[in-house]
């Protein structure tokens, strides 16, 4: 599976469970540290958690893939799962904006 095809699932599980503002940066001309950066927003603690297990839940079901690392389990405002080629944060609004991480990239398109 294709860097590409992998954020476009993700991007389907994050707007399955009502994701709020999708966005994905390509990033690979500018970091090795990923291809792309996917950022989105749920309204609660809850919604961050059931957004970040959808992704979990749809790659692994799906394509076989699990995440290398993640980070927020503990009812964070902010969860990261890293799948080497693709990053996937999932933010509460206020952290989002804190860290307004498409402004940080500048290169960014929306879905």
């Amino acid at each position: 599976m294709t860097s590409k095809e992998m954020t476009d699932l993700i991007v389907k599980a994050l707007d399955s469970k009502k994701g709020i503002d999708i966005e994905v940066i390509d990033v690979s001309e500018k970091t090795i540290l990923a291809d792309y950066f996917v950022i989105a927003s749920g309204n609660s603690t809850t919604q961050i958690k059931a957004l970040s297990d959808e992704v979990e839940f749809v790659l692994k079901n799906e394509a076989g893939i699990y995440p290398d690392h993640v980070e927020g389990r503990s009812g964070d405002k902010w969860m990261l799962l890293d799948y080497k080629d693709i990053v996937v944060h999932v933010f509460h609004p206020e952290e989002r904006a804190n860290y307004n991480l498409e402004q940080l990239w500048e290169t960014k398109s929306s879905l």
